[in-house]
């Protein structure tokens, strides 16, 4: 079965200028490497395109894979992660992970929140803030927690995205959107337990494979699992796969709002405790990175005793399942041993 792979690599687009930050959620060739190498031993002919102009320009040629593993995030827009799948759809051709509506609704934070809050899932309360006026209506009770509507892995998020006071929500407001050109979501902040859940499959099929609770050391900065925390996670994190019943409620929860979503394949949602220490959802990542070691997904599925191999094999197995695609012979050559 022949694979494509497409993907954002962090190089591929130093050369425009960009800042480091804008940079954050693109992968490694290192990622490449090792789940290229995964598929290949999963039984797939894997073929590396790249990023959506180049499978764009292939597409238009004629070319197609048997499926596509997407884990390209796209450059700009708040719905770029949708914009590899949608053109995937144009031209007929199958694709891992979930589909363009999923990937813009989960990027869009208050979005999400509003289905997840619709379907009675716990989220805490939010407003979203685009100017001055809107964070002096706020009318949620301080301390809040601000962050850029529509980006990922920790983008945005510092000490000083917990606000205490009007003045202190209306500078980092307007600090965020200048720095981003988007408006900030903002929301009570939750002073207990983090978590991220790693789920697989689809609709009825999908199950939790852990609930990863999300310890900051001494080093690491306070209280925000910020991007800074995320890039050195390997000496400011500590990771522990959570079975209690707060944990199990996390999972719960997680699992609802995946499914509430539409995600597919796989994906990682993140929780964190209120005060009473009750489980909220807080956003979710349908394109979770897959660096073996470095990305959340890929620890966590560690820690439930899953090698890197079986998290990238339940992936296309669900994928192929949606797609009633037959298995390469490798693959069943391996189920049966």
């Amino acid at each position: 079965m022949r694979v494509g792979l497409v993907y954002d690599l962090r190089d591929d687009y130093r050369g425009l200028g960009l800042p480091e930050e804008a940079l954050a959620e693109f992968d490694s060739p290192e990622t490449i490497g090792e789940l290229s190498a995964s598929l290949t031993r999963l039984g797939f002919q894997v073929e590396r395109i790249g990023h959506v102009r180049r499978l764009a320009e292939r597409l238009v040629a004629g070319e197609r894979w048997d499926l596509v593993f997407n884990i390209a995030e796209g450059l700009r827009g708040r719905a770029r992660e949708a914009q590899a799948p949608a053109l995937m759809e144009a031209f007929d051709q199958p694709y891992t992970f979930s589909d363009p509506l999923t990937l813009s609704v989960a990027l869009d934070k208050a979005v999400a929140k509003r289905l997840v809050r619709e379907a009675a899932i716990p989220t805490a309360p939010f407003r979203l803030i685009e100017s001055d006026d809107d964070a002096i209506a706020c009318d949620l009770g301080f301390p809040l927690f601000v962050k850029p509507v529509a980006e990922g892995t920790g983008k945005g998020c510092s000490n000083a995205s917990k606000v205490h006071d009007g003045e202190q929500l209306r500078h980092a407001a307007r600090e965020l959107i200048a720095r981003f050109g988007q408006p900030v979501i903002a929301e009570p902040f939750l002073p207990g337990r983090e978590f991220t859940v790693g789920l697989t499959g689809s609709g009825r099929e999908a199950r939790v494979i852990g609930v990863l609770e999300i310890l900051l050391g001494a080093g690491a900065e306070a209280e925000v699992y910020s991007l800074d925390n995320k890039e050195y996670c390997e000496s400011r994190v500590s990771y522990r796969l959570a079975e209690d019943f707060v944990a199990r409620q996390a999972g719960a929860i997680a699992l609802a709002a995946y499914r509430t979503l539409g995600c597919r394949d796989a994906g990682r949602l993140d929780l964190r405790c209120d005060a009473e220490g009750r489980p909220q959802f807080l956003e979710a990542n349908p394109l979770a990175g897959l660096h073996p070691t470095h990305s959340d997904l890929p620890i966590l599925a560690a820690q439930a005793g899953w090698t890197y191999d079986r998290l990238i094999g339940d992936i296309m197995q669900s994928a192929m399942r949606r797609y009633r695609l037959a298995p390469p012979e490798a693959w069943r050559t391996q189920a049966a041993q």
